[in-house]
């Protein structure tokens, strides 16, 4: 069963169980889960689900893609279909315009980051902002060092975070598959700097990265400090759909860390794979695209890499 706790709980698992009724494995029910908490948090009380609440629902996010606005919505206008269909009357919202992006992720270069960097452990706050001297320099080392989603970072728990063995599971994906990362020496250091300062007396289910109220951070909050450190570092912001954004940092990571297996010589074949995992990706098809922006910015490295990606991904021709 799943972990659904608002007044739509059991309507929503009834949709649920229908799903996989049919054959449908319906593993990534994280949507649903997003769903059931934004009613909690609206103190919603009906069954079935009304315009008003759907169109809240339905707003595009900051920093949101064209292809997840487009499914999230998706998802939840065929729970409303379903939930009229058995007796319980729904606004069905429309689907947001589907279009194909030709958006090219940006690969921050070794000198940008040191110069965000330093932007970001030397920016000043005012008193209501003033928990994000420590929060920024930790959260965005993070993102860089291990390649997060944002919100996968910002949905750490203390409990998450094993600063002792240095590693960090993380529970609220994407994809919905929890996955164990490990950390590195430095970035372990960074985070035990953030949690001496600022969690040593959280509880576990305290989440890890927080304001000064101790309420979770919002990636709203984030990505408008994150423009404010691109203007300090002197790196243009191409304005909006063009970047930099806060996901860059995990292009930055994979493409960096595809980069430096081939400098080390490594064997790609099974190194591919691992990066695939460590993303949180569900086929190594999703890590193609960090192949090619590593081919294009690494052409004497990445010469293996293509032989290799000719035979992983059929698709990818050779010049």
């Amino acid at each position: 069963m799943d972990d659904f706790r608002s007044s739509m709980a059991s309507l929503i698992q009834s949709y649920v169980d229908f799903k996989r009724s049919l054959g449908y494995k319906f593993q990534y029910t994280y949507v649903f889960g997003n769903l059931d908490r934004f009613l909690c948090e609206q103190a919603y009380e009906s069954l079935g689900l009304s315009e008003e609440i759907l169109r809240k629902w339905s707003e595009r996010r900051s920093n949101e893609t064209d292809v997840t606005w487009y499914k999230r919505v998706d998802d939840i206008r065929n729970l409303a279909i379903y939930l009229n269909g058995i007796g319980y009357p729904s606004y069905v919202p429309r689907l947001p315009r589907r279009y194909t992006t030709t958006f090219k992720p940006y690969i921050f270069t070794d000198e940008e980051l040191q110069r965000f960097f330093e932007a970001c452990d030397n920016m000043e706050y005012n008193s209501n902002y003033q928990s994000l001297y420590h929060v920024c320099p930790a959260l965005f080392r993070l993102l860089y060092g291990s390649g997060l989603r944002v919100n996968e970072a910002l949905s750490l728990k203390c409990e998450d975070v094993n600063l002792t063995e240095g590693f960090i599971i993380i529970h609220e994906t994407k994809n919905g598959e929890e996955r164990q990362l490990p950390l590195s020496e430095s970035l372990k250091n960074v985070l035990i700097h953030y949690y001496d300062y600022c969690r040593s007396n959280a509880n576990n289910q305290d989440y890890f990265f927080v304001k000064n109220n101790g309420e979770k951070c919002s990636s709203n909050t984030i990505y408008k400090k994150f423009r404010k450190m691109l203007y300090y570092a002197k790196i243009s912001h191409g304005g909006k759909g063009h970047g930099p954004r806060v996901h860059d940092f995990r292009h930055s990571f994979s493409v960096h860390s595809l980069a430096n297996m081939a400098e080390h010589g490594l064997d790609l074949y099974y190194c591919l794979p691992l990066l695939s995992k460590y993303l949180g990706h569900k086929s190594l098809a999703a890590t193609d695209n960090y192949v090619r922006l590593t081919a294009d910015m690494y052409p004497k490295l990445m010469n293996d890499v293509n032989q290799i990606c000719a035979f992983i991904f059929p698709e990818v021709k050779q010049p």
